[in-house]
C-alpha cells in the first residue's frame, strides 16, 4: 500500500483551505485518510500553515511520499531539512547533537523571517486603513480666471456711448 502526504480540500467555493493528511494513494482526494497532520490556508497573506512536524517527519521516515504542494510546505517548515540532517547522522558525518543544534538554528532564523513578513503585512493593512479612514479630502481650488485689462474696458464703453449721443441729436425740434 502506497502512502501519500497530500492536501484534502475544505471550505466553500472560491475560498479553499486544506487539511494536510496522510492517506492511501488509492483513496479519493476528500475521502478516507490515515492521519491529519495540519492545515494550510493559501488565501491569507502570508499563507497560514499549521503542521505537526514531528508526525510529518515520522511519516517521511517510514516511506510516505509527499505531493508537490505538500513537499513545498514541508520544505518551508523545515521537515525536509530535518530529514536531510538525519541522513547525515546515519552516515556518520556529524553527531545527533550537532544535527539538533543546526536544526534549531535554522528554525529560529526561519521564524524571524516569518514574523517580519507578518509584521510587514500588518503595517501594510494599517496604512491602507489610515488612507481610507473618515478624513475628508480638501476640495480642489477653482482656477482663477484673469480679467481683461481696465484700459480696454473704458475704450469699449466710449464706443457704446457715442451712438446714444447721436440719437438725441436726431430727435425732432419743436
Amino acid at each position: 500500500m502506497a502512502v501519500k502526504l497530500r492536501l484534502q480540500r475544505k471550505g466553500r467555493k472560491k475560498a479553499p483551505y486544506y487539511h494536510i493528511v496522510v492517506a492511501d494513494s488509492r483513496s479519493p482526494r476528500d475521502g478516507k485518510f490515515i492521519e491529519r497532520l495540519g492545515m494550510y490556508n493559501p488565501i491569507s497573506k502570508p499563507a497560514i500553515i499549521e503542521l505537526d512536524s514531528d508526525r510529518a517527519f515520522y511519516w517521511l521516515g517510514v516511506g510516505a511520499q509527499p505531493t508537490d504542494t505538500v513537499n513545498a510546505i514541508l520544505k518551508y517548515k523545515g521537515v525536509l531539512y530535518r530529514k536531510h540532517l538525519q541522513r547525515g547522522v546515519k552516515k556518520g558525518a556529524f553527531s545527533q547533537e550537532t544535527a539538533d543544534k543546526m536544526y534549531q538554528d535554522w528554525i529560529a532564523a526561519k521564524e524571524s523571517t516569518i514574523s517580519s513578513k507578518v509584521a510587514a503585512r500588518k503595517q501594510e493593512i494599517a496604512d491602507m486603513h489610515k488612507a481610507i479612514s473618515g478624513t475628508k479630502k480638501e476640495a480642489k481650488p477653482k482656477p482663477v480666471v484673469e480679467e481683461a485689462p481696465a484700459v480696454e474696458e473704458s475704450a469699449v464703453s466710449e464706443e457704446t456711448a457715442a451712438p446714444e449721443v447721436s440719437t438725441e441729436e436726431t430727435a425732432p425740434a419743436e
